[in-house]
């Protein structure tokens, strides 16, 4: 498996037969200096944890021109649908979405979702967290936007997963020392890395208190830089 931070909450996760994106926010993101086409070039699947711009991002795009997936809740898959992504694979929270090599699971995140037509908000259904499941290699846990909740206990107990990407620019979501505190109460990583920062001024620009809050936790944190691949 291959990981490549694409800046803010987006990533690029290659397994074998499938290509991933998540939340690809490129164009519009301030921090993406790359190619949207090469960020994109064979996905295969569009994981949207939730429908705030700065999360569904190119998705519409990048499915009109290559066929991909999106793989989101319900109310996100037809507003898309609605705007030309013909290849949807809806579910909604607590569900698990088959999608060949891995299967996603929609779990719970606390914050809000929609969008913006014509200056007035359309509401997106309930943002999510979401887990790429697999049978053989390790499970992934994006964790969308969210505060810290004590459910996220269960998110482990039911899908064990090995590797974090865990939002830490605060005011949105969590700051990095709760992201630490949320890190290491409720899950059992093997590895974390944070997002959600340093895009705007108006969040935290470093991830430095969440990983200053990791030391001492088993879990190895990473930092890369943004279009950088780590291989797990």
């Amino acid at each position: 498996m291959k990981i490549t931070w694409l800046g803010h909450s987006a990533f690029r996760i290659d397994l074998r037969e499938s290509h991933i994106l998540i939340d690809p926010f490129l164009t519009g993101n301030p921090k993406f200096t790359g190619s949207v086409d090469e960020a994109s070039a064979g996905v295969t699947h569009i994981v949207l944890t939730h429908g705030h711009d700065d999360h569904i991002g190119d998705a519409p795009a990048i499915a009109k021109k290559t066929g991909a997936q999106i793989v989101a809740n319900f109310e996100v898959c037809m507003y898309l649908h609605g705007k030309g992504a013909e290849n949807i694979n809806p579910g909604n929270t607590g569900g698990v979405i088959p999608c060949g090599e891995f299967s996603v699971a929609l779990t719970p995140a606390l914050h809000s979702a929609s969008t913006f037509v014509d200056g007035q908000p359309v509401y997106l259904g309930n943002p999510n967290g979401v887990v790429l499941l697999r049978d053989h290699g390790p499970r992934v846990y994006h964790a969308g936007d969210t505060a810290i909740f004590s459910d996220m206990g269960l998110i482990r107990e039911l899908h064990r997963p090995e590797i974090g990407l865990i939002p830490v620019g605060d005011r949105f979501t969590m700051d990095g020392a709760t992201a630490a505190l949320a890190a290491r109460r409720f899950f059992d990583f093997h590895h974390v890395i944070p997002m959600h920062y340093g895009t705007f001024p108006i969040i935290d620009q470093t991830p430095d208190a969440f990983v200053a809050a990791m030391q001492g936790s088993r879990a190895r944190i990473h930092t890369p830089r943004i279009g950088e691949a780590i291989e797990f």
